[in-house]
């Protein structure tokens, strides 16, 4: 089985997010240690924003550069359909994902590459698998009383199945702004929704084909 690990946040190591996704990928670990595992982070100016020749292929199918955006989008696309099993790891930033994590997107969400765009709308070109997302927030934006709107959710769930990919798994780690005490808190309830989850799905043959 191979991992592809996608993580955005700007605070690096120090990240809940990142955390977060580490212990996910642990549980699969444990499932399958024979597993590999591609790290891509794409935070900062990682990952710079598509360009002219990209966003021309988008509108036309006649020849354009193969350099630049289309080489980088080609190969993170490659990185993508070659992984079993996907976890992205991501802050919530003003009520939905980061601007790193919005240029990954970009980059694999591509028109005649990723999905396919005809009379009965867009359809998806690649092949579903599970994907885990550990998403950390400052704010509470889960439950029956949350405090912050919650586009994060909704906008993964619409733009990765677009391009195929519906098995979604969402974790989360609500309300880090709130105090350390808060934070444990956050973290040993979804450490615990994690042991349940990969205890019930143990043997399950993630991303097999």
């Amino acid at each position: 089985m191979k991992i592809l690990h996608v993580t955005c946040s700007p605070r690096g190591h120090c990240s809940e997010s990142l955390r977060l996704s580490k212990n996910i990928i642990g549980c699969l670990l444990n499932n399958d240690p024979t597993a590999t595992v591609i790290n891509r982070a794409v935070a900062g100016d990682v990952l710079s924003q598509v360009d002219e020749p990209y966003a021309t292929s988008q509108q036309s199918s006649a020849d354009v550069s193969q350099e630049g955006s289309i080489a980088r989008s080609e190969a993170l696309i490659e990185e993508l359909e070659s992984a079993d099993v996907v976890v992205i790891g991501t802050p919530m930033h003003n009520f939905t994902v980061p601007a790193a994590l919005k240029v990954w997107i970009d980059h694999i969400a591509r028109v005649r590459r990723s999905f396919n765009v005809g009379a009965e709308g867009k359809t998806s070109l690649l092949r579903d698998r599970p994907v885990f997302i550990a998403v950390s927030s400052g704010g509470r934006f889960s439950g029956e009383h949350p405090r912050q709107p919650d586009f994060l959710t909704p906008y993964l769930k619409a733009v990765l199945g677009m391009i195929g990919l519906h098995d979604l798994t969402f974790f989360t780690v609500e309300g880090t702004a709130f105090g350390p005490e808060a934070v444990a808190q956050a973290r040993s309830k979804t450490d615990q929704a994690l042991h349940e989850f990969f205890l019930t799905n143990t043997g399950s043959a993630f991303g097999a084909d």
